[in-house]
């Protein structure tokens, strides 16, 4: 008999630091024990992402991602399944978008701020992790990545993080804190908790 691939779903705000956390996570396996699959490769295009009242694109609404073929996609390698999803490439014009490609593993890893939100995600979960930090923190961080990688000025991270950011967290992310089965704080490092989780899904791995 197949054994079923363990599903983690990991989520928190923006800037929490889910990136650095899912790095130190992957590092401690073989590419062949963990599939992460992303829902920033689940954004629809940009003539449907709705814009606010000043004409500014809104990414931060649930939305936005076609939650349906994400939860489709997990349920196929969660039953044995190859799949296949064109790269997200954040409406950048000098980068052409890649056939991403996606192979069942012991440990399937489905991360992104919205993964909880969506039942048709959720309820495929079998551990669910919550990245935690202070506002104030989050936004620190998002002012430096967004300058350093995005080339984002300083009035529109503000503007973005005032309008579409806080109110997507309190209202989308935040309340689904309560059913995860971890909460690791990261207002200054996350790596007990990182370590207690690796050792976890160490005995997923045959």
């Amino acid at each position: 008999m197949t054994i079923k691939p363990f599903i983690v779903g990991i989520t928190g705000g923006s800037a929490s630091g889910k990136t650095s956390f899912l790095r130190g996570l992957l590092s401690a396996f073989s590419a062949n024990d963990v599939c992460l699959i992303s829902q920033d490769n689940y954004y629809r295009p940009l003539h449907e992402i709705a814009v606010d009242d000043q004409g500014v694109h809104n990414f931060d609404l649930p939305e936005t991602i076609d939650h349906h073929r994400y939860a489709e996609h997990i349920h196929q390698l969660r039953e044995g399944h190859v799949v296949e999803q064109i790269e997200y490439t954040f409406n950048n014009p000098n980068v052409v978008p890649q056939i991403l490609t996606f192979h069942p593993a012991p440990i399937i890893v489905v991360e992104g701020i919205f993964v909880f939100h969506f039942r048709e995600l959720a309820d495929q979960m079998d551990l669910k992790i919550f990245i935690d930090a202070k506002n104030s923190i989050k936004l620190e961080r998002r002012v430096r990545r967004d300058a350093e990688e995005r080339g984002y000025d300083l009035d529109d991270v503000m503007y973005r993080w005032k309008y579409h950011v806080k109110p997507t967290y309190k209202r989308y992310i935040k309340p689904y804190r309560a059913e995860a089965d971890i909460v690791i704080p990261n207002n200054v490092h996350y790596q007990k908790g990182l370590d207690v989780v690796i050792e976890f899904l160490k005995t997923k791995v045959g």
